[in-house]
């Protein structure tokens, strides 16, 4: 099990329980994947660039002040519409990670082609996350970082103003993000870039597809024809308009509440042809009793009445488990969901706490070293701990619709992602917007 670090503030929220079908079109904020990534590619551009419909939350905010801290100038008072204009990168600077594995993991590298003293720290919990593959990483890349021997949190990066490149072996089955950090920055190194996984299977493979395909948006020459290899070649990255899409993972416990209550929520403003993995989530909240559709109004999940529970690996969508998680509670058949070992590295161990806090509310629920095996059965009210974790907030609110007295020890965790969230769900439950 991995560490749990648990605070009780003293005025937990209830989660509303949902007396009627929910009918509700909703627009949400972008997508973290996709506005992290447009600001840091648009930070190493050669001219300015836009962000349109970026996601404001703690974890772009941080993103926007690291890069900041390093000389890039960022215009984010807009929400709307965010102006970036990359400078040289210099040190010394300090970025707060707080607890975003996107700060995290794609800024150590940038910081290599700043001049000068780049210095990374964050949220206690933060320590505890993943890095040392990504440390060595950019050692062999010719950076210099000095970091603990456990390979996390705090560590500095010595940039020189420039990063050798070249080729790197990396395991990366802890996190994608450990990948798109070196793909992101290695246009700008001396040789680019060649990154091979070895290892057990990289997770979350759509966030890496969104990668590569912002990295050719921008213009770098990317070739990820062999599998886990991923070649970047050096050149200019060129300044753009970036049009970030609704948040695809913030939307999933909106879905759920369809399922749950036999209504319907629509999306606005979902793209034609998305780089997030919709055809997934369809599949998976299709076989669990939703009908979804695409259409000019949006994204469209509608609930049949019924929840059924599904045997799913959801190592693409890890994002998805704790919400599915609560979902699968409600259900009229037992779910085993595999594939997401990894996820006990995310902002807390989120299998366990899963576990944990449902089982306290009345769930059979076990662990499995890479998942959950959940066997509904009626739940009863009480204080859920969040850890921090925006997704266990969800996965609270999910199962409150249907359980009464569900209380949410911090729901203002959920300003990570999403800080309308408390609103925009009560909104959603009462009708009343």
């Amino acid at each position: 099990m991995g560490n749990l670090i648990a605070t009780r503030p003293p005025q937990p929220w209830t989660a509303p329980t949902a007396s009627d079908p929910v009918a509700a079109t909703l627009r949400l904020p972008g997508s973290k994947s996709m506005t992290a990534r447009a600001l840091v590619l648009s930070a190493l551009a050669g001219g300015p660039s836009t962000l349109a419909g970026p996601l404001r939350a703690r974890d772009t905010e941080l993103m926007a002040a690291g890069l900041r801290a390093m000389g890039a100038h960022m215009s984010i008072s807009d929400d709307e519409r965010w102006l970036v204009r990359p400078h040289p990168l210099v040190g010394p600077a300090h970025v707060d990670v707080g607890l975003a594995g996107t700060v995290m993991r794609f800024v150590p590298a940038v910081a290599g082609l700043a001049d000068g003293r780049i210095t990374f720290d964050g949220d206690p919990q933060a320590r505890t996350r993943p890095l040392g593959p990504l440390i060595g990483a950019l050692r062999s890349l010719g950076a210099r970082v000095d970091a603990p021997a456990t390979g996390s949190l705090p560590l500095t990066v010595l940039g020189a103003g420039r990063v050798a490149g070249g080729e790197v072996v990396i395991d990366a089955s802890a996190s994608s993000q450990l990948v798109s950090g070196l793909l992101l920055a290695a246009p700008r190194f001396d040789r680019g870039v060649v990154v091979r996984h070895v290892g057990p299977p990289v997770p979350s493979a759509p966030h890496l597809r969104m990668t590569v395909q912002m990295l050719r948006a921008a213009g770098a020459a990317v070739d990820d024809g062999t599998p886990d290899v991923w070649v970047v070649e050096p050149g200019p990255l060129t300044g753009r308009g970036w049009e970030i899409e609704p948040d695809l993972s913030g939307a999933v416990p909106f879905f759920a509440a369809a399922l749950v209550t036999g209504g319907e929520v629509t999306l606005q403003g979902w793209p034609r042809s998305s780089a997030q993995p919709v055809e997934q989530l369809r599949s998976l909240l299709q076989r669990m009793g939703g009908e979804v559709t695409l259409s000019t109004d949006g994204l469209t999940v509608r609930g049949t009445g019924a929840v059924h529970g599904i045997e799913a690996d959801l190592s693409d969508v890890s994002e998805l488990t704790p919400a599915l998680t609560a979902l699968a509670m409600l259900a009229d058949s037992p779910s085993v969901f595999t594939g997401v070992g990894h996820i006990r590295g995310h902002e807390t161990d989120r299998l366990t706490a899963l576990a944990r806090e449902f089982t306290a509310l009345g769930a059979d629920i076990t662990e499995s070293p890479d998942g959950l095996e959940i066997r509904p059965r009626p739940l009863h009210g009480g204080v859920f701990e969040t850890y921090h974790d925006h997704r266990m907030a969800h996965a609270a609110a999910v199962a409150g619709l249907a359980v009464p007295g569900i209380e949410l020890s911090d729901v203002a965790c959920t300003s990570k992602t999403m800080p309308e969230f408390p609103a925009l769900w009560s909104a959603l439950v009462t009708g009343k917007s």
